[in-house]
């Protein structure tokens, strides 16, 4: 895509939030009929937001025909460059987008964003919709701030168990972006045990001497996850954790009752 085109589609997204308060609501649904006098009188910003819908519409429906979940990532992947300058003008605009195109493609590619690895940029658009309140489409279930959360997680979660790290400042960043958001504590509890898995992996490959703080995070993580949610599979974490953690803590010298050393 050229540079033109790039910059076009992020100022026409911007236009499109600043003109309609509904996001883009107003434009003819990409499979409805309309007249060729209609699209030819369409501003360029409401055309821009047909070509958005329609693309969208065709992308789901590719995705609903493809079984594996390889195939849908590698097609999400192909998908979202298509998306990126649109959303860029969106982000850019700064303003709600209502019930729009917009408010069908922001949380669409925030998922999708998730399922390719595209981490960071997914919270960024998590953030813009929950300042915005910019509500998840009917068909995910839950509410932004649930979806970023435990979506993510299970990310981490998957990754740890086939022995790969994950990046401890994803998990922190979703942590910290929806501390106090009222969710299924099952969800929170996913998280938890995600950051703290990351902080004792880390805390094992660090120098004895350096590895206290990530165990008391680790356990701090941990131990909150097991009082969320008692089958979160963490009580053998805990106990390593709790090891470690006294094997490189050193012992108190003890004081005679002057309050010398007893080796003095």
């Amino acid at each position: 895509m050229s540079l033109a085109r790039r910059h076009r589609d992020r100022v026409l997204a911007a236009k499109t939030v600043a003109s309609a308060p509904d996001g883009g609501a107003a434009v003819v649904p990409a499979a409805a009929p309309s007249s060729a006098a209609g699209a030819a009188n369409a501003s360029p910003e409401n055309r821009a937001a047909a070509q958005i819908a329609l693309r969208l519409t065709h992308d789901l429906r590719r995705l609903k025909e493809i079984k594996s979940i390889d195939l849908k990532i590698a097609a999400k992947r192909e998908m979202l460059p298509h998306y990126r300058d649109w959303l860029v003008g969106l982000h850019k605009a700064d303003a709600g987008v209502g019930s729009g195109i917009a408010a069908e493609v922001l949380p669409t590619c925030m998922v999708w964003m998730i399922d390719v690895g595209e981490y960071s940029d997914a919270i960024d658009l998590a953030e813009f919709m929950m300042r915005h309140r910019v509500e998840m489409p009917a068909r995910y279930q839950r509410d932004t701030a649930t979806v970023i959360l435990e979506e993510i997680a299970e990310a981490a979660l998957k990754a740890q168990a086939a022995g790969e790290e994950f990046p401890l400042c994803i998990l922190d960043g979703v942590d910290h972006l929806t501390y106090g958001e009222d969710m299924h504590d099952q969800a929170r509890a996913k998280l938890l045990k995600a950051i703290g898995v990351e902080q004792l992996r880390r805390a094992e490959e660090s120098e004895a001497e350096t590895s206290a703080p990530r165990l008391n995070a680790a356990l701090d993580a941990l131990r909150e996850a097991q009082r969320l949610h008692d089958r979160i599979g963490v009580r053998d974490r805990i106990r390593r954790a709790e090891k470690l953690l006294k094997a490189v803590t050193p012992e108190p010298e003890e004081t005679n009752e002057q309050g010398g050393n007893t080796s003095a």
